[in-house]
């Protein structure tokens, strides 16, 4: 099985299900010309999200260095389609998963052969196939401030809720 590491612990399953969610931290605007035309300007991109924990156990994340970035592998995954064999991952996948491959033959999708390298999945071509995904799970580098915390006497349970800013 494989966990959400933050800082390099791992988030056992007794803390809880890793609830995650992650949206775009976007430097972007949309200016108009002189006509009314608009156009986007992009300046930079980056991610950011949370983790929500609810189990028997808290997650033992107390002793990390919250003012320093930590390394954040997730188990959501990041996923693309295209025609093409060849794609430019937009975020970095986690070191002890590899990124994978399928391909669309009529209405199922099939395991394909991938490799990664420097940023790049690479499909290898499956016949009568008309699209192709590569999915994989990603790893930032994060600013975290340390979570608060909740225990509830009466179920035995512990929360935490972890926020976090691609560097």
């Amino acid at each position: 099985m494989v966990n959400v590491t933050l800082g390099g612990l791992p988030i056992v399953l007794h803390a809880g299900a890793a609830d995650q969610s992650d949206s775009p931290l976007l430097g972007e605007a949309v200016v108009r010309m002189s006509a009314g035309a608009g156009v986007k300007m992009s300046h930079w991109s980056k991610a950011a999200g949370s983790i929500s924990l609810a189990g028997w156990m808290p997650p033992g994340l107390d002793g990390l260095d919250y003012s320093q970035p930590l390394v954040l592998c997730l188990t959501a995954q990041e996923c693309m389609v295209d025609v093409g064999l060849v794609f430019a991952l937009t975020s970095m996948p986690r070191p002890d998963v590899a990124p994978w491959a399928q391909a669309l033959i009529g209405s199922d999708w099939v395991r394909a052969a991938c490799a990664y390298a420097a940023g790049v999945a690479t499909v290898s071509a499956v016949p009568g196939a008309t699209l192709y995904m590569v999915q994989w799970m990603p790893t930032y580098s994060v600013f975290a401030s340390k979570p608060p915390k909740s225990t509830s006497t009466s179920t035995g349970s512990f929360g935490t809720e972890i926020v976090w800013e691609e560097v």
